[in-house]
């Protein structure tokens, strides 16, 4: 476990090395120059004065060579150091920190949404023995999935906001302002979850332990309860990283419609600006949660099926089943 461990933390170590050098690359190989952005006023069109901006790209050191910049910039990061905003002139972590609170309670939100959703969807659609019931409940999830997120949005706003009243519309803040963006942000992933989950519950029917459980008196929601449900929810805790990719993403499209102040809110404007150090610090940042939850799951995998077992010698998991299955359900959707 200790070996499995170390190798899980050095593979962490090497995603966050390798977002941050792919993003910086990525940065400074656009065409537009940040300094000259920030020094006419984000676009204003005024005349940019070429001393200020001489003078601003000495000071954020962009009149240095490529790599002494990257050097430069990744040797301050390991140290908690990700610069100043060229826009603002704020540090970095100050501004990405003002704006994590807002994000998280939506994504919070959001979660939570999806998976009381996705789960109650999956269990009705593998549950029940109507048919057509069965069919119209398992064609929801690819809906869910294919309709783009600013869509949904628009038409909660239209009917909750415009029509109803029942919701502020824009920059709506506390419960009642977070509800329409988190339900707009939570129908994509619940939909994912209920399509991993239903089709983790019908594989685990089909397996002898249900007949024989079944057999000797027990009802099909005690079985479905008691032993179905924890081994179908392998997969959907193998896509988890995926999920949580999928909120902050999503999160720039949400916040944007719903004019939310937040990490997608700061990634739009900070794009737009080219701003290199926010973009590189929420990048980071965004890659620090991914790994962190990919392990977590890793963790928690041998709870959920006791045949998973984790090889401190290989860092692997004895249940090729389980991913095969989530990889061929997000191939479907």
């Amino acid at each position: 476990m200790a070996r499995y461990l170390a190798l899980r933390v050095l593979q962490a170590v090497w995603v966050l090395w390798a977002a941050f050098s792919i993003s910086f690359v990525v940065l400074y190989l656009l065409p537009a120059d940040p300094v000259s952005i920030a020094a006419d006023g984000g676009g204003a069109g005024t005349p940019v004065d070429k001393a200020a901006v001489a003078e601003l790209q000495s000071r954020y050191g962009l009149d240095r060579p490529l790599w002494d910049q990257y050097w430069t910039a990744l040797g301050n990061a390991v140290r908690g150091d990700l610069g100043l905003s060229i826009a603002t002139g704020r540090p970095v972590t100050e501004a990405i920190g003002d704006a994590v609170p807002s994000t998280l309670e939506l994504a919070s939100l959001a979660l939570l949404f999806a998976t009381v959703g996705g789960v109650a969807l999956a269990f009705a659609a593998t549950y029940t023995r109507r048919p057509w019931l069965r069919n119209l409940l398992t064609a929801l999830p690819p809906l869910g999935v294919s309709v783009p997120t600013f869509w949904t949005g628009l038409v909660l706003l239209q009917l909750f906001s415009f029509r109803w009243h029942l919701a502020p519309a824009f920059g709506g803040e506390g419960l009642r302002g977070t509800v329409l963006p988190a339900l707009t942000l939570a129908i994509p992933i619940g939909a994912v979850i209920a399509q991993v989950l239903a089709a983790g519950l019908e594989t685990t029917w089909r397996q002898p332990f249900t007949e024989v459980a079944l057999a000797k008196g027990a009802s099909r929601w005690w079985v479905q309860r008691r032993h179905v449900a924890r081994l179908a929810s392998v997969p959907a805790f193998t896509i988890a990283g995926v999920l949580v990719g999928n909120l902050l993403a999503g999160s720039v499209v949400v916040e944007t419609v719903f004019a939310r102040s937040g990490v997608g809110r700061l990634t739009q404007i900070s794009v737009l600006a080219q701003d290199i150090p926010v973009v590189q610090g929420i990048v980071l940042l965004t890659s620090l949660v991914f790994v962190a939850v990919n392990l977590a799951v890793d963790l928690l995998y041998p709870l959920l099926d006791p045949r998973i077992v984790v090889r401190g010698g290989r860092g692997a998991h004895e249940s090729a089943e389980a991913e095969d299955l989530a990889e061929e359900v997000l191939v479907r959707a």
